[in-house]
């Protein structure tokens, strides 16, 4: 069976973050979502570079692709790039989970024998068919402004006064174009522009031995700042996502005509969707539940980073390399400079939309922005300590997770609408092993509730030092 999507799409068109010390578990890539495609949008003044990928399966003489274009297109305006870089990029800023570990509570240490700071201990862890015209078809009132041979595509650059004439050409010529595309044409040929019109070349594609469709990045001058949506709405048959990796000298872009929203992040859940191998499943349903609780018509950010290089962290946690000077070039990102890289600034802003028909009647506008703030999607699992649990900070500690778990199997509900009787096993899991609390030899009696400490830094004072606790982590100093 044959599917388009979004690039055929455009184609026919609770706890704080933790510092950066957890380690990857798990992320949430393009892969996740059945229909959809993937772009990456480089803007730089009023050039832009858009590079199209999709997940076209089937025969490959089936394959169409019209894309809404402001100018005619240039032959170096159009190239063929390496599939991986899309794998890299989505892999780098996808939305990942973070592990870290809860520190022994009865084991001791000593802060300055050891030379260990607290803020270590926090952190543990068919060319044929494609006629060439050089004058205005009559019939009906296409111009073919350029023709291209392209790798294994053969690309027209085509304008056109009547959508129904331009659907009519399309279908005279051999493309399979959906029944509702003339509406949808329509407002582009109004406004004037042009139509980046592609099928494959079969002797090529015969010749590389392969039917695997390359990406294809098109290249402009423009002043309006905007990705064409519509056109793939018109042989959607339901929801499509589309991720946009875009990179810019300045910061973070938004959508204009849209809300751009931050997805919830730094959110604390429990551990068994680790175990269990439920990240996945867990991220689409969170990114369902946000989607339609923001309206079902807003664009959302997943990633922002600053990824000059040699700028320094880039992610927390990273869960590969990340991309550097020749990634950046291959996008489009003509203004690194090879040979000082790190002064070339660059930043790198991940939307992931999820749009049809009813909710988003506009085409994507964007504007670059000077926020550089990061961001990324990241959700914290925390595993609990094991071992001895009888001295008072061990009592402590399992009170205090039992709270904690609790308050994590309520963000869970919260974040994907997840509720099961069993997950009271997991916030139980440690409490036969509570004592009622005893008096300690020569230390004051505190009186703790069911659930432990609540927060913050606590300071006890003893008959022979002090002694500090911090939820989670219980820590004896040195004696004064």
């Amino acid at each position: 069976m044959r599917t388009i999507s979004v690039i055929a799409a455009i184609m026919l068109l609770s706890i704080g973050a933790q510092a950066f010390c957890g380690f990857y578990v798990a992320k949430a890539d393009a892969t996740l979502f059945n229909h959809r495609s993937q772009v990456i949008l480089v803007r730089d003044g009023n050039r832009t570079v858009i590079t199209m990928s999709n997940d076209f399966k089937g025969d490959v003489r089936d394959f169409a692709m019209v894309v809404p274009v402001p100018v005619v297109l240039g032959r170096n305006d159009i190239r063929v790039v390496n599939p991986s870089l899309f794998s890299m990029l989505d892999s780098y800023s996808a939305p990942r989970m973070v592990e870290y570990w809860d520190a022994e509570p009865c084991q001791r240490y000593e802060l300055y024998d050891e030379g260990v700071s607290l803020d270590m201990l926090n952190s543990v862890a068919s060319s044929e068919a494609m006629i060439s015209m050089s004058r205005e078809d009559k019939k009906y009132k296409v111009t073919v402004e350029a023709r291209y041979d392209v790798e294994e595509y053969d690309v027209l650059l085509l304008s056109a006064k009547e959508s129904n004439g331009l659907k009519q050409w399309l279908i005279h010529n051999g493309y399979k174009i959906p029944e509702a595309a003339e509406g949808v044409l329509e407002p582009y040929i109004k406004n004037g522009m042009k139509f980046f019109v592609v099928k494959v070349d079969m002797d090529e594609i015969a010749d590389r031995n392969s039917d695997y469709l390359r990406p294809l990045q098109i290249e402009f001058e423009s002043e309006r700042f905007m990705l064409p949506i519509r056109l793939g709405m018109a042989n959607a048959d339901g929801d499509q996502d589309m991720l946009v990796y875009a990179f810019t000298r300045q910061g973070r872009i938004e959508c204009t005509n849209y809300r751009t929203v931050k997805l919830p992040t730094d959110r604390n859940i429990p551990s068994f969707v680790k175990s269990k191998n439920q990240f996945g499943e867990f991220y689409k349903d969170l990114f369902a539940k946000a989607h339609e609780r923001e309206g079902r018509n807003s664009v959302f950010l997943e990633y922002a980073w600053n990824v000059t290089p040699n700028f320094g962290m880039k992610c927390d946690p990273c869960v590969g390399p990340p991309p550097m000077y020749q990634e950046f070039v291959d996008a489009g990102a003509k203004w690194i400079n090879p040979s000082n890289a790190g002064a070339s600034p660059i930043f790198f802003t991940r939307l992931h939309v999820r749009y049809a028909r009813d909710e988003f009647p506009q085409d994507l506008f964007f504007q670059v922005t000077p926020n550089s703030e990061q961001f990324q999607g990241r959700y914290i699992v925390n595993n609990a300590a094991t071992g001895d649990m009888s001295c008072s900070g061990g009592q402590n500690y399992l009170q205090d997770l039992e709270m904690r778990r609790k308050r994590e199997v309520d963000e869970l509900a919260a974040l994907t609408g997840w509720k099961d009787p069993r997950y009271a096993r997991y916030i139980y899991e440690f409490s036969d092993q509570i004592h009622e609390p005893k008096r300690n030899e020569g230390a004051p009696f505190i009186p703790w509730s069911r659930g432990g400490m609540t927060g913050g830094l606590l300071l006890l004072l003893t008959a022979g030092g002090y002694l500090i606790y911090k939820r989670r982590k219980a820590l004896t100093l040195k004696t004064a």
